[in-house]
């Protein structure tokens, strides 16, 4: 393999000057001057810039500044969208999993290895909680728990509320086959189907809180899906299949009809957006509200 070198750094106008060159329509140069001031030409070239020209190739002239730009723009707003409701999946998930679980073995059980599948996993659990409680010693009910309590534990109703959802769902995990089908069945799935869920879901929520990109990328930790997508050819390395996902943990209410309307008015907002590089069929919203 052939070993590259760095290029120099390039202010904004050489910027400009180098994406004329690769063949790239550049129809406002103060406008893009203005973008390339305020987002990176990393995130924004390299990233969107992808499926719009072949591999080590240039532009072919016709794509524009503005289209790339777009597809940024509809990135932005689609993962602003989504992060809403997965925080309700994770609002959601964090009452049920701490209403059962302390309910089952008591408001300390999480202590005890005997409660979970894996000690081994148990073990690595409490030392993340122990960072996290540490990490969290200022907070108001962390306080309130160590200096008004005989023992100044945190009882598992409360200490859910610090875990992230990654940490929630190696959780879910680690619990019982009999403890994980209760929770799941608040749901009316099966087990194994909301384990995989969560975890894609956790993944996907970290991307979003990163800033990154969910158009046209592969996911790397995948869900697995109901056979009735499958057969209907949705992949799952998209994110559409993470909406399908949520669309069986959350109700179908209006404020889901109003996530898949405002998935819609931006689909028509940002036309040189590629459904299919997402992963959406034809027949996404029908999909989305059955």
């Amino acid at each position: 393999m052939e070993i590259k070198e760095h290029q120099p750094s390039m202010n904004i106008d050489e910027q400009i000057e180098n994406l004329k060159a690769v063949g790239l329509k550049i129809n406002n140069e103060d406008y893009a001057r203005q973008i390339l001031n305020d987002i990176s030409y990393f995130r924004l070239i390299k990233a969107y810039g992808l499926g719009l020209k072949k591999k080590n190739a240039n532009f072919d002239g016709k794509v524009s500044f503005e289209q790339i730009v777009e597809l940024y723009l509809f990135n932005a707003n689609f993962r602003q969208l989504l992060f809403t409701m997965v925080e309700r999946i994770e609002i959601n998930l964090r009452c049920r999993i701490a209403n059962h679980f302390s309910h089952t073995y008591g408001v300390l059980g999480y202590e005890d290895a005997a409660n979970f599948n894996d000690p081994d996993y148990h073990k690595e659990f409490l030392d993340d909680i122990d960072d996290e409680i540490d990490r969290n010693s200022k907070a108001p009910f962390v306080k309130n728990f160590r200096n008004n309590y005989s023992d100044g534990k945190i009882p598992f109703y409360a200490l859910v509320e610090l875990f992230s959802f990654g940490t929630l769902s190696k959780f879910y995990k680690n619990m019982k086959p009999q403890d994980k089908k209760a929770v799941a069945q608040l749901y009316g799935i099966g087990y194994t189907y909301l384990e995989s869920w969560v975890e894609h879901i956790a993944f996907v929520r970290n991307i979003c809180a990163h800033y990154g990109r969910l158009y046209n990328v592969n996911l790397a930790k995948t869900p697995k899906l109901y056979k009735q997508y499958t057969e209907q050819g949705i992949s799952s390395i998209r994110v559409f299949a993470t909406l399908l996902c949520i669309k069986h943990l959350i109700p179908n209410d209006r404020h889901w009809t109003e996530f898949v309307d405002t998935i819609d008015l931006l689909f028509e907002k940002y036309p040189h957006v590629d459904k299919k590089l997402m992963g959406f069929p034809d027949n996404w919203a029908d999909v989305l509200r059955s």
